[in-house]
């Protein structure tokens, strides 16, 4: 697929990953969708930033947690470009518990976040692109859906269920929209964790140093112009996963 001058919506487009992504998507000439909940105050420098590319930004606040986030998302995009080619999940939420004492209402935070608003942002994205003629999703996933992580049982088993719906979504929105996921490995530092231990999770993967967001953007521009890739999870992690 050609993404210039294609619609892309990114979620959790403000900071980290989904800036990353969403500025690589403009850089290729695609319109871009900024989504964020919270960051009032980068998401529309982001978007500025995107402008800078000579291509249109829209910021545009919706709470994913709730399926009508997803309706006030694209309801935006529909009435600022008429519609949407591209998509890409990439808001999510990290949140660590335990097993013995983790709460209903987190358990399913997490997953209305991490596993249910991909679903609603496919499905009225899909509604989009079929009109259109065609379009690409792209998920992002991490690599706790390939390893259990105990401290973080809500988002293990959320990010797991991502790499499935991207399968069930590739079968069942084929061949006029290809889906697939990113699954990223150590590429941007946490808040508040010194240099030293960052490093160190660099020296745990088969190329001895992390990644960046840029890498997982990468990855997403391929996934988004190679046509005949559907279904598919590509892990960007140095080979972390492995080693």
């Amino acid at each position: 697929m050609e993404i210039r001058g294609k619609v892309a919506v990114v979620t959790g487009a403000a900071h980290r990953v989904g800036k990353s992504i969403a500025l690589a998507l403009a850089e290729a000439g695609a319109h871009v969708v900024v989504h964020y909940l919270e960051a009032s105050d980068a998401a529309p420098a982001t978007a500025g930033e995107i402008e800078q590319h000579g291509v249109r930004a829209l910021a545009v606040r919706a709470d994913l947690a709730k399926p009508s986030g997803a309706e006030i998302l694209f309801q935006a995009a529909e009435r600022e470009f008429g519609g949407v080619d591209l998509l890409v999940n990439s808001a999510a939420t990290f949140e660590a518990g335990n097993v013995l004492t983790l709460t209903p209402e987190a358990w399913q935070r997490t997953l209305d976040i991490n596993l249910s608003s991909p679903f609603y942002c496919a499905q009225q994205a899909a509604r989009s692109m079929i009109k259109r003629g065609g379009g690409a999703i792209v998920n992002i996933s991490d690599l706790s859906s390939l390893q259990p992580w105990a401290r973080y049982p809500a988002h293990s088993v959320s990010k797991a269920g991502l790499i499935m719906l991207t399968k069930v979504l590739a079968k069942a929105l084929a061949p006029t929209i290809r889906v697939n996921a990113v699954t990223s490995g150590p590429v941007i530092k946490p808040d508040g964790w010194p240099d030293e231990r960052w490093e160190r999770v660099g020296q745990h993967t088969l190329l001895k140093h992390t990644g960046s967001g840029y890498d997982v953007a990468r990855a997403v521009l391929f996934l988004m112009q190679e046509d005949f890739i559907t279904g598919a999870a590509l892990v960007v992690d140095g080979g972390g996963s492995i080693a």
